[in-house]
């Protein structure tokens, strides 16, 4: 097949004085609202273009359908088809979910704990089964149930569903006992669920026309939605609003907030018809975090200079920043990154020099110890129970070679019980594999770190293919943890890096400032630098890497082709924000007014439009040579709009110089996060790994290692 081709029609758009020509606007479709819901309205032409594009992708992927087989396969091998969450106790019950053999989705369940205050593990055998998502998503192109949450008293369960990957939930309560649906009359919200204590209200939020969650209201079991008492409504468009609840069960938390400004509302989750009560009115700059114990508040912010986060306490019943003081003062390079409260303990994540670590503290006399670690490279993360009176800490560990690890934390006595290590059935010997931590110079002299991967018998002369991931935005640091699929291209001789670029967090909270509105070309010249260094310290060549990064990291791929083709045979740009100047200019998109201050305002800031229009991707394609790219969108994507990367596609085809492979790949049942299930999800996977094979000519290895595999 040739590739498509899309009409070009004129199309002006003017700001600051400054007139641009967006020949593929009429890409978008003006009905994008009523889209989110219902895919089917998609104007005719748009849709015959995406359709053409999906055609020609799996035309010229015809030569590797069987080696995706085979990726899919072998990628199904490192999953363990019957497997379980690690319960988490809460009164009487152990709470987990589980996979049957060939199961896409969970099945929530619980069991009774065999005795009062025992621990979750020591549970009986009388399973019930409180939710089969697979029976809920049986014959639907889409289904995730997004949060599932068991009522204080035990008795129901409410869950949030998404048929059309929009991220537009309903909420559904059913009765445990008999588990039949006693309310299913809320819809339209953003999936999160919070119960007051009283077991029968709950409190969801919105998402208003524009599809941003802007408004909470209080839900009572069995009522109609048009019942419900509207408890906080955002006036803003630039704040998102969310949900949650403290450790304690004290508190219902309601926190209104964009990348760099916090405010938090409490009610007491006794008093569920409370109002909300603002905890410390929001100020430009400042984001701030809060749990409770006892008759106290603990507040993670950044006020009063404190860049990388302090933790505070103030009174209960006086909130207000003048009665903040110092628990865990801020440190500079010491990034205090969360919190979990327990009643005897306060235990944090803290990122230094790149690596996290736990540090639990006594309340009682403020005592501190270190969860000590000891590989080069790991992720750490801190799970929550459901039991505020516990001296017990859940924490999971994994590193690029080294499986993912559930542990329980005695705070008390230091001790740590393993309770659940990822298995891979099809067998992962960690001793065959290199993790290393390198350091690129960027072009200011900052050091980018960057985590490599790679077998042991891989040879580090230049010659080997590598894949380069980034991200760079939000302050979202990229973590060094165990991902299997990445071994079906690292065992056919890929080296895998991961550049920990400004835009994140990865060297503290500057990193991030370094990375963001006019410095956010730092973000780009910090990739290539590693994408250098790498060549230079001979893990791969010139022209051998593959520039791989989804969402704002397709951005930052879209971005660095641009700016330097030469360095990449192959780029995989997943749901890429590449349109950024139209849809940081449009104040009706989902995402825009939350991220001027990520981005900038190019509508009411000259500045901020120049800087933007140096680095969009789609508006800076030119007649040159690009490497081979694939692409990938989700037509009811509301955080990065189908048209973005549609666009993008559509203008590489018309104007660059070269013959290599351009694909697009629209999922026309699903959005942002692509498929709902377990191994729908490995056919998005296959064919981007079956895409890099092709495109290093390694096709062959596949079959042969799918053969030996079945030897």
């Amino acid at each position: 097949m040739k590739p498509p081709r899309a009409a070009e029609r004129p199309h002006s758009v003017v700001f600051h004085g400054h007139e641009r020509n967006d020949p593929y606007a009429w890409l978008r479709d003006e009905n994008w609202q009523k889209l989110m819901q219902q895919p089917e309205v998609l104007r005719q032409d748009i849709r015959a273009y995406l359709e053409a594009e999906n055609k020609y992708t799996d035309s010229v992927m015809k030569d590797a359908a069987g080696a995706m087989r085979v990726l899919i396969e072998e990628m199904k091998g490192r999953i363990k088809r019957e497997d379980a969450s690690v319960p988490q106790a809460d009164g009487p019950y152990a709470y987990y979910a589980r996979y049957e053999a060939n199961s896409q989705h969970p099945i929530y369940c619980r069991t009774r704990i065999a005795a009062p205050g025992a621990p979750a593990f020591s549970w009986t055998q009388s399973e019930e089964i409180l939710l089969d998502v697979n029976a809920l998503a049986a014959g639907k192109p889409f289904f995730r149930v997004t949060s599932a949450d068991h009522s204080p008293d035990h008795a129901f369960i409410a869950y949030a569903t998404d048929e059309k990957g929009s991220e537009s939930h309903d909420v559904i309560v059913r009765n445990v006992a008999s588990g039949k649906v006693v309310d299913q009359n809320v819809s339209g919200t953003d999936g999160g669920i919070e119960w007051a204590n009283d077991s029968r209200t709950f409190f969801y939020c919105v998402l208003d026309e524009n599809h941003r969650p802007s408004r909470v209201f209080r839900h009572r079991v069995g009522d109609k939605q048009k019942k419900d008492v509207l408890v906080y409504e955002e006036k803003d468009s630039g704040f998102f609003v969310g949900m949650g609840k403290t450790e304690s069960r004290k508190f219902i938390l309601i926190n209104a907030h964009d990348h760099v400004t916090s405010e938090f509302l409490a009610i007491d989750a006794d008093l569920p018809t409370a109002a909300p009560q603002v905890l410390a009115p929001r100020r430009p700059g400042i984001e701030y975090h809060v749990t409770h114990n006892g008759g106290r508040w603990f507040i993670h912010n950044n006020a009063d200079g404190a860049e990388d986060f302090r933790i505070s306490v103030a009174p209960v019943d006086s909130p207000d920043r003048a009665n903040w003081s110092d628990l865990v003062p801020h440190q500079t390079g010491r990034l205090l990154l969360g919190m979990v409260m327990t009643a005897c303990n306060l235990a944090r994540m803290e990122r230094v020099d790149g690596l996290p670590r736990i540090v639990v503290r006594r309340l009682s006399d403020g005592n501190e110890h270190t969860i000590s670690f000891d590989e080069e490279a790991y992720d750490l993360s801190m799970v929550a129970g459901y039991e505020f009176d516990s001296d017990t800490l859940r924490f999971a560990y994994s590193s690029p070679t080294t499986p993912r690890e559930i542990y329980d934390y005695d705070m008390t006595a230091r001790t740590r019980v393993l309770r659940k290590r990822q298995e891979v059935p099809s067998g992962h010997d960690s001793s065959q594999y290199l993790s290393r931590r390198l350091m690129a110079p960027s072009t200011d002299g900052e050091m980018v770190p960057i985590s490599v991967l790679h077998r042991r018998d891989t040879p580090i002369d230049g010659t080997a293919p590598l894949v380069l991931y980034g991200y760079g935005a939000y302050g979202m640091s990229m973590p060094s943890m165990f991902i299997p699929n990445r071994f079906s291209l690292v065992d056919r001789g890929f080296v895998f890096a991961v550049a920990h670029i400004r835009g994140g967090t990865d060297r503290g909270y500057r990193w991030y400032r370094e990375g963001r509105l006019k410095k956010k070309p730092n973000t780009f010249r910090d990739f290539i630098a590693a994408a250098e260094h790498l060549i230079a310290k001979r893990y791969t060549s010139q022209g051998n890497i593959v520039a791989h990064g989804g969402s704002a990291g397709g951005l930052l791929v879209g971005a660095v082709l641009n700016q330097r083709p030469d360095l990449f045979k192959a780029a995989v740009a997943e749901v890429p924000f590449v349109d950024v100047l139209n849809t940081m200019t449009d104040g009706t998109l989902p995402l825009t007014p939350p991220e001027w201050p990520e981005w900038g305002n190019p509508i009411t800031d000259a500045d901020a439009y120049r800087t933007i229009l140096g680095y969009s991707p789609y508006d800076n394609v030119a007649a040159k040579n690009y490497p081979n790219i694939l692409v990938t969108a989700g037509l009811a994507d509301p955080r990065v709009t189908y048209w973005e990367p549609a666009k993008w596609v559509a203008k590489l085809r018309a104007k660059k110089t070269d013959t290599n492979i351009l694909l697009l790949k629209t999922n026309m049942a699903a959005g942002h996060a692509g498929a709902a299930g377990r191994f729908s999800k490995l056919e998005e996977i296959a064919l981007i790994y079956a895409f890099l094979l092709k495109v290093f000519g390694r096709l062959h290895l596949v079959k042969t290692r799918g053969k030996q595999r079945a030897a």
